[in-house]
């Protein structure tokens, strides 16, 4: 029987947008960057550090960020995917991880807490780069689309 009214699926997935992000995973270091507000002024704030867990539930999807900051003071951020406040996330490198959850990071110290970097071969450089293009492609089909539409 199919539901006629909203649903736990379809209430998840109500007013997402293609935020235009570029896909990360657990144990990436990405640079997140921030909108951030003093006062009157608005003002970007980058963020850098590894993602130590992911959370993938429709519109309320979230990441998290770990960065060790000055006098080696761990700090975590707790993003909304769909956050307004973010402004672009830049993927700094792959991470080489075997696990969905990074929690054990909170317990290292030193060159012990860093994420070992994930070195592409050539093929898998090649691949990222046809995918990286046909999205980018496909962003601007999406945009030129939605402009036809609104004229």
């Amino acid at each position: 029987m199919k539901a006629k009214g909203l649903t736990r699926e379809t209430i998840l997935d109500l007013a997402t947008t293609d935020r235009n992000f570029p896909e990360f995973e657990v144990g990436d270091a990405i640079a997140v960057s921030q909108w951030i507000k003093e006062g009157v002024k608005s003002r970007v704030q980058i963020f850098e550090g590894d993602v130590i867990a992911m959370h993938k539930n429709g519109i309320s999807s979230t990441f998290t960020v770990r960065k060790i900051g000055s006098d080696s003071c761990p700090i975590e951020r707790i993003y909304p995917f769909y956050s307004p406040i973010i402004d672009s996330i830049k993927l700094v490198h792959k991470g080489d991880v075997r696990r969905a959850k990074l929690y054990y990071m909170r317990d290292r110290i030193g060159k012990k807490a860093r994420v070992k970097e994930r070195i592409l071969t050539k093929q898998e450089k090649e691949l990222a780069s046809i995918k990286a293009a046909a999205q980018k492609q496909a962003a601007e089909v999406k945009k030129t689309a939605d402009q036809a539409l609104n004229s």
